[in-house]
C-alpha cells in the first residue's frame, strides 16, 4: 500500500522569510512523506535577502521559492492541505479563509527577523535564530506517527510542537 503524502501549508503576513524557510525545511526534511508550500496574508513582491541567504548557506535549493497569496491556495483548483500552520503572531491574528478538508491548524509563532535591527551581523543571527527554530519544529513534526494519531491526539500534538525550544541558531 503507497503511503499517503500529506500536504502542508506555512502562512505568514509577507511569505519573505519564516514561511518560506518552513516550506523549505519541509521539502528537505520530510522526504516523499510530505509536499510543502508557503504563502503570505499581504505577501511582499522578493524574498528577504537575507532569508535567501541563510537557505543558500543551508544548501536549499531557492530557485522553486516566491511570495505567494493565500489566494493562490483557494478554490476548485487549490491544493487539499492535510495541514496549516501559521508561523506569525499577526497572520494567526488575520481571518484566514477556511480551507478545504478541515486540515489540523496549529499556531507556530516566532519572532520576525525581518524586523530584527542592528548590524548586518546582528540581523543575520536573527535569521538563522528563526531558521533553527523552525528546523527543531519541522523535524518534531516529521517524526510525528501521523497515521496512528486520531485526531485529537494529532491537533495536540501539532500544538505542542510550538512549544519546541528554539535552541541555538542552525
Amino acid at each position: 500500500m503507497a503511503q499517503k503524502t500529506f500536504k502542508v501549508l506555512f502562512i505568514c503576513t509577507g511569505n519573505s522569510a519564516r514561511s518560506i524557510f518552513a516550506e523549505s525545511i519541509l521539502r528537505r526534511e520530510g522526504g516523499e512523506r510530505f509536499e510543502a508550500f508557503s504563502a503570505g496574508t499581504r505577501p511582499r513582491s522578493e524574498l528577504n535577502p537575507f532569508a535567501l541567504q541563510v537557505l543558500e548557506q543551508k544548501r536549499h535549493d531557492t530557485s522553486i521559492l516566491r511570495a505567494k497569496n493565500i489566494a493562490e491556495f483557494q478554490g476548485a483548483d487549490a491544493p487539499v492541505f492535510d495541514f496549516v500552520f501559521t508561523v506569525c503572531n499577526r497572520a494567526a491574528n488575520e481571518e484566514c479563509p477556511p480551507w478545504q478538508g478541515q486540515p489540523v491548524s496549529a499556531h507556530w509563532g516566532m519572532p520576525d527577523p525581518v524586523s530584527a535591527e542592528g548590524t548586518d551581523a546582528e540581523k543575520n543571527l536573527a535569521f538563522h535564530h528563526a531558521y533553527g527554530a523552525l528546523l527543531n519544529r519541522i523535524k518534531a513534526f516529521t517524526a510525528l506517527p501521523i497515521e496512528a494519531l486520531d485526531r485529537i491526539s494529532l491537533q495536540r500534538a501539532v500544538d505542542d510542537i510550538a512549544q519546541v525550544s528554539p535552541g541555538a541558531p542552525a
